[in-house]
């Protein structure tokens, strides 16, 4: 190794010795997690607390699905979240083309009429929400989980983020593209969504996060325990007798892993997306 390259390298040293002890202390939650749902019953509650389970009980994983369905409640929260991030992507990519590139009256008016009800807390219109549902029978469903959601604060989030994606593309192509005779529509479609990947991912990333941790709607709106989200199974585990935290933890590590399995696939996008939404 050349001189340059050794004073880079000790230069460098206590750059990465302050992020891995960062690192650390972010990932000794997530080790506790692991190493809790690995222990008995009495090995989780005890104290001092056991870093390394000894031995090993591989079997709450399967206690996890026996003990509860399990899967249903994975299967309700990813079907939920798949639709709520479908939606949500599809209905704002829309809204935020037409915000950035279309003419209408009245258009940076709406526009911010729109994005202040990003600051209307969900807990005031969840009141009024649930007397409209339920007079039309829609309490008890996962309806009020995946429509509202798309139409609300949240997709308008994801207007935002579009439209500012949107106005980062030169106006140039806009008018290539109505010189070639394409419809708005057709731009739309064939040029600026395929462009809007980064955009796409990060808001995907964004409301699949948020709709699968989501605690307070489904604790409203579902009566039905076979309607439960995984946040609300988790509660299942919690009795008279006290809290089975090893079957808490195994169930926490099992809802973790979609959300790590979607991050991985999309994190050079999500990175890439958040960097150019704020550029004019």
């Amino acid at each position: 190794m050349s001189n340059k390259k050794w004073s880079k390298a000790v230069k460098a040293i206590p750059k990465y010795t302050v992020l891995l002890v960062i690192t650390s202390f972010i990932l000794i939650p997530f080790y506790w997690m692991v190493s809790t749902s690995l222990k008995d019953f009495q090995q989780a509650l005890s104290f001092p607390p056991q870093w390394i389970p000894s031995p090993i009980q591989w079997s709450n994983y399967f206690d996890l699905f026996a003990k509860q369905p399990f899967h249903l409640y994975l299967f309700n929260s990813l079907y939920i979240a798949a639709l709520v991030t479908i939606g949500t992507c599809l209905f704002a990519a829309l809204a935020g083309y037409a915000f950035a590139k279309i003419a209408f009256p009245w258009k940076n008016a709406t526009f911010l009429i729109l994005l202040s009800s990003m600051m209307i807390p969900t807990e005031i219109t969840t009141i009024p929400l649930f007397i409209w549902l339920s007079k039309i029978g829609l309490v008890d469903t996962h309806f009020p989980l995946i429509v509202p959601p798309m139409l609300g604060a949240g997709g308008m989030f994801g207007v935002f983020l579009y439209r500012q994606f949107f106005i980062t593309i030169p106006n140039d192509l806009d008018e290539a593209a109505k010189i070639d005779g394409c419809t708005p529509w057709t731009t739309f479609r064939k040029i600026m969504l395929p462009l809007a990947s980064p955009a796409i991912a990060t808001l995907s990333i964004l409301t699949f996060l948020h709709s699968w941790n989501e605690f307070f709607e489904p604790l409203v709106y579902l009566n039905s325990s076979k309607l439960y989200t995984i946040p609300l199974a988790l509660s299942l585990f919690t009795s008279d007798s006290g809290t089975e935290w090893h079957l808490v933890m195994a169930a926490s590590v099992v809802a973790t892993l979609p959300l790590l399995t979607v991050f991985f696939f999309a994190q050079k996008k999500f990175i890439e997306g958040v960097a150019m939404t704020g550029l004019k």
